[in-house]
Formats: structure tokens, sequence, C-alpha cells
């Protein structure tokens, strides 16, 4: 972990030493990779296993699916510590991902629960999983930069 702790990152709430993981407590740095490693493969997980519900129950399938997305929003807090992600979350480098993240937790949920159209849902959870993606890549260091020019060069390759 040498080569790992003479990283410092101050780019707009992505992980410095200094961001304390909350009032109370302080992590190191490896621990808070491995609270957001744990966190964010339990979210995904979580949404894996909603998948299963979507023949039994749909709005089953969206809290599950909710929840899951929300445990891995809650792993980006491990990186950067909580207050912090709140206070940036707004961000200009993250506004769009998190409205659009945000707003589609919501109708996720209130489509599944008031109109129960199936495929509505499954359109808004592969938003909300694309916007977390984004939103997460933006706490690490040249991530959205990188997810560029891999599905850049993706497209180049079809085309």
């Amino acid at each position: 972990m040498k080569l790992w702790d003479s990283f410092q990152f101050s780019d707009q709430g992505t992980m410095d030493e200094t961001s304390p993981f909350d009032d109370f407590f302080k992590l190191t740095r490896t621990q808070r990779l491995y609270g957001f490693g744990i966190c964010f493969v339990l979210g995904f997980v979580i949404s894996l296993v909603s998948v299963f519900m979507i023949g039994i129950s749909l709005s089953g399938f969206a809290v599950l699916y909710t929840l899951g997305n929300i445990i891995s929003l809650v792993s980006t807090g491990f990186l950067v510590g909580f207050k912090k992600q709140i206070k940036t979350m707004f961000a200009p480098v993250r506004w769009f991902a998190s409205v659009i993240y945000l707003g589609t937790l919501v109708l996720t949920l209130v489509i599944a629960f008031t109109l129960g159209i199936g495929i509505l849902c499954i359109i808004l959870c592969v938003i909300q999983w694309m916007a977390l993606f984004w939103y997460c890549a933006s706490y690490i260091p040249y991530g959205r930069a990188i997810i560029k020019k891999v599905f850049g060069s993706c497209v180049d390759s079809v085309v």
C-alpha cells in the first residue's frame, strides 16, 4: 500500500486523507476502501436479487432494487466522508447525475406502487443504475474520462 498512500486527491470531493468519516470516527484510507467495496458489492447483490422478484411482485422488485442502489450510493460516503458527500453531491460536476439518480429512485417506487407498469419500472431502473455509475465515477480521479475513453473505443470499433 506504499504506492496508494503516496497519492493525494483533492478534486471536488474525491478522496483525501484529511476528510473524516464523520465527527465521531476517523477511518484510514484502507478502511474507507473496504467500506466502499463492501457497500458497493452488497448494494449490487441486493439489486441483482431483486431481478428474481419481477415476476412475483413488482413493488418488491422496486423496493429491493432501490434499496440496493441506495446502499451503493452510501458506499461513496466511505471514500469522501458522508458530510462531504452531501455537500458535494450537487457540485457542478455531479448535479446532473445526482438529480437523475434521485429522481429515478422516487419515480421507480411511485410507478411500481401506483401504476404497476413493469416495463417502465425496468427502464427507470436502468437509468437509475447508469446515473449511480456516473455519479460514483466522479469520485474516482479520471474515472469519467476513463469511462468515456472505453465506451468511445467500443462505439468506434462497432461503427
